[in-house]
């Protein structure tokens, strides 16, 4: 053999253990000459059906139940004040005295007129009767007769009129004291005392506030408010149940009495696309302040035997929602689902699963329908 024959013989029994180890390395014992990928490794949570309890919070502020405007029936003097700014006051009780003497005046010459058409009318009476017996012996004309008649009959006008000023000025005479129209808490005085105020200038506010009102908007979009809109119109029929509302105090505690919503609007407003509602609530303690700012939360709607899942399982695909179950050979299926609102960070779904199915709620990126996957249980706090 010589040298060159020797060195390509060499060099062929390298090249051949080179490919034997090149073939090595791409086959498995047993294979079919592909290295085979690992499974991908997800995380599913078995899913039970529940009932649920949907619920909204508006933003709200806090109002009397009746706040009514105190204002002067008559015209004069701001005399005195007679209740101390922000004391709660009885319906009826004296707020503010303006001065009486006027109307004193007024009334004593409204009786002085009154006693005068009264006794012109007695005088008329007494003229009728006379002619009328006159008339029946043939003693005076017939035009004499009805002008008496006429007499009287004005006299009893005029003492109709006396009887109407009489009565408008002891009215004025009442009016210049001024009571509380409700029961409630005053506010401050308008006017100081020693003021000429006229008729209709605003004195003071009385709100009462108990029970208070919550005034709210809902938007048009929430779940439930076409029943709060019928609600609100079919008000006094007895099919009717009272719907019931909580206050969230502005430190985030919840108030301890439940309200109940008593007007929505019957229309959406155009231009906010919300609904007006207000709701009454007992208000003994007064923990509620007019003028307050809470939220009002109010249960939309009771949802039965839905499923209540991690948001992140939910996909987008090309018919809608979808989710990825797991059955017990480990493979992966895409379920269509039906959607619901989300309720307390977790989404409902109202329709696509079944109770104990294996939902995957981690390692959904990439995955596809029919696939093998490693899956493990999630964590009881999952």
């Amino acid at each position: 053999m010589t040298q060159a024959t020797s060195g390509r013989s060499a060099f062929s029994g390298v090249l051949l253990v080179a490919a034997m180890l090149l073939v090595g390395c791409g086959t498995e014992p047993g294979g079919n000459g592909e290295q085979e990928s690992p499974a991908p490794r997800v995380t599913v949570a078995t899913v039970e059906t529940q009932d649920v309890r949907v619920q909204g919070e508006y933003a709200g502020r806090v109002r009397g139940s009746r706040e009514v405007e105190v204002r002067a029936r008559v015209e004069g003097l701001l005399e005195e004040r007679l209740y101390t700014e922000g004391q709660l006051v009885e319906e009826g009780d004296a707020l503010f005295r303006i001065d009486p003497e006027p109307y004193e005046i007024a009334v004593r010459s409204a009786e002085a007129e009154r006693a005068d058409t009264a006794a012109s009318l007695a005088q008329a009476e007494r003229e009728w009767e006379r002619i009328a017996g006159l008339y029946q012996r043939d003693a005076v004309s017939r035009r004499e007769r009805d002008q008496a008649e006429t007499n009287r009959q004005l006299a009893e006008a005029r003492l109709s009129l006396a009887d109407a000023a009489l009565a408008d000025a002891r009215r004025n005479l009442r009016y210049t004291e001024v009571t509380a129209p409700v029961s409630g808490a005053t506010d401050l005085e308008s006017l100081p005392e020693g003021s000429l105020i006229e008729r209709g200038t605003l004195l003071t506010t009385v709100t009462r506030h108990d029970p208070v009102h919550v005034r709210f908007a809902l938007p048009e979009t929430d779940a439930g408010i076409q029943r709060l809109a019928r609600r609100a119109m079919g008000r006094g029929q007895d099919e009717v149940q009272p719907y019931t509302a909580q206050v969230i105090l502005p430190g985030g505690e919840p108030y301890e009495r439940e309200g109940e919503v008593d007007f929505t609007a019957s229309t959406i407003n155009p231009r906010t696309g919300t609904v007006s509602a207000r709701a009454v609530f007992e208000n003994p303690d007064g923990d509620l302040v007019p003028g307050q700012f809470v939220r009002v939360r109010l249960l939309l709607e009771e949802l039965e035997d839905v499923f209540l899942i991690d948001q992140r399982a939910v996909g987008e695909g090309r018919d809608g929602p979808q989710v990825f179950v797991v059955d017990d050979d480990a493979v992966a299926h895409v379920r269509t689902v039906r959607l619901g609102p989300v309720v307390d960070r977790r989404q409902v779904v109202l329709e696509g699963l079944e109770a104990g199915d294996r939902l995957v709620v981690n390692g959904m990126a990439g995955l596809e329908d029919g696939a093998s996957v490693d899956a493990a249980e999630a964590d009881e706090e999952s």
